[in-house]
This record gives structure tokens, C-alpha cells and sequence, in this order.
């Protein structure tokens, strides 16, 4: 039995040790605060990340402020800040981003580790509740599909938690921003309408959580190939190669 595994396979998905740009990550939480922790797996964590940035940022206008800051109306976005609750999101969105990234370099510390130990992943995992398999999948296809909604690229690469996670956050975010009815609006013509309907302090959560979004199904996606290919090149090599097998080159002569 490995000291450290590399990867681990359930009916509710796979998740995988393997080298990430702290940076990136870091990146990722100060455009979304939780989402440099989904990216590492980290899903109990990113979640409830996610759920103090809603509910700090929604009670601090933080967002609100942004878009009167975008509409050129500055005292206004002055006025609508609430001091009470920003105070307390400067030290939570920082703490965030460090904490990522911190998190980001101890993954690759023990990526490292993991590489000289023996793959244990198993290549089908068959319960009651589901069936799951390691394939080789696109990653451009799972990123397309959140694109179109937040989770559907999780759910094509069999990540149940995040998929689910990421599909709540969605329609949460939806419900509140009235994205649809202004987007039903706007087709028929109703501009001002639509602009009228639509929650801009809610619709600002939307572009990190969909590129945020896209960006994890097509990173996850392109290391459980990495893991598929590794996890066959293990068997083929435990259970094919005769343990005497050697290859006898040729001795070149000298000229």
C-alpha cells in the first residue's frame, strides 16, 4: 500500500494530485473566492468560501458598488458601500487568495512525492448508485459545456461533487440576477426592459463562475487522461510483461 496516492476513483468522481501554477490558482480565488480550492480538490473548503463571498459581498453592496463604479456614478457606489461588512471582507479575500495559494504549493510538494509511488487508482468503480470508469474524454468539449452552464463539464467527466456544487451555485446566482427573463426580454426587442429586470449586483458573479468554471472542467479533464494512460501502462506493464523480458540490442561495430 502507497504511502501517498496520486489519484483516487469513486461513484462520485475522481480526484488527483498533479502539478498546478500557484499563481493560477491564486488567481482564480481573487476573481472567485472558493474557486482556487475547487480547483484543487478542495471542495468542502471552496464551497464554503463560495458561500461567505455571496453572503459578505451581497451584504457589503460590493458588487453593486462595482456596477454604479462602472456606470461613471462614483459618489454613488460611495454611499451604497456598507463599512460593517466590507471591513470584513477585505481580511476574508486575502485570506482566500494566501490560503490558495499556500495550498497550491504544498499539492505540488506532495505531487512529487506521490510520482516514485505505485498508481492504486482502480480503472472501474461499480456501485448501487452509480458506475463509473476512467476514459479518455475531450477537454474542449467539457469546457464548452460549462460555458453554456456552470457543472455540465463536471458531469461529462464523471466529478459528481463539483458538478453538483457548481449546478446549485448556478441557479442560485440565476434565480437572484433574473438573467433569463432579461435575456427573454431582450430577445423580443425590450431592451430597456431587460436592462430594467436584470440584477446587476448578483448578474457580476456570473463571469467568474463560468470561465472559472470552464477552466476547472478542461484542466481536470486533460490529468484524467493523463491518469487513464497511466493506470493502463500500469496493468499492461503488471500483467503482460514477463518479469525475465529484456530487450537485446544489437553490439555496434566500431568503424
Amino acid at each position: 500500500m502507497p504511502r501517498r496516492i496520486k489519484a483516487y476513483h469513486s461513484c462520485l468522481g475522481i480526484a488527483q494530485l498533479y502539478d498546478r501554477n500557484p499563481f493560477v490558482v491564486a488567481w482564480w480565488s481573487a476573481a472567485f473566492p472558493g474557486f482556487g480550492h475547487m480547483l484543487l480538490n478542495m471542495h468542502l473548503r471552496g464551497n464554503l468560501f463560495f458561500l461567505f463571498e455571496i453572503l459578505i459581498n451581497v451584504n457589503a453592496k460590493l458588487n453593486l458598488a462595482m456596477v454604479y463604479t462602472f456606470c461613471g456614478k462614483f459618489e454613488s457606489a460611495k454611499n451604497v458601500i456598507d463599512t460593517r461588512w466590507i471591513l470584513l471582507y477585505i481580511p476574508f479575500y486575502f485570506f482566500c487568495i494566501w490560503d490558495s495559494y499556500r495550498s497550491a504549493i504544498d499539492m505540488n510538494k506532495l505531487n512529487d512525492l506521490a510520482k516514485d509511488e505505485k498508481l492504486t487508482v482502480q480503472a472501474m468503480v461499480i456501485k448501487n448508485c452509480d458506475i463509473c470508469f476512467l476514459d479518455k474524454r475531450n477537454p474542449l468539449i467539457a469546457a464548452i459545456y460549462s460555458l453554456f452552464m456552470p457543472g455540465l463539464g463536471q458531469i461529462y467527466t464523471k466529478r459528481t461533487i463539483p458538478a453538483i456544487a457548481l449546478l446549485i451555485w448556478t441557479l442560485v446566482i440565476s434565480y437572484f440576477s433574473k438573467d433569463l427573463e432579461a435575456v427573454e426580454r431582450l430577445v423580443s426587442g425590450d431592451i430597456i426592459g431587460a436592462t430594467r429586470i436584470v440584477d446587476g449586483e448578483w448578474l457580476l458573479f456570473f463571469p467568474s463562475l463560468i470561465f472559472g468554471a470552464s477552466y476547472d472542467a478542461l484542466a481536470s479533464t486533460v490529468e484524467q487522461n493523463h491518469i487513464f494512460t497511466l493506470e493502463q501502462k500500469q496493468y499492461l506493464w503488471n500483467e503482460w510483461q514477463p518479469a525475465h523480458f529484456y530487450i537485446n540490442l544489437p553490439i555496434r561495430k566500431e568503424e
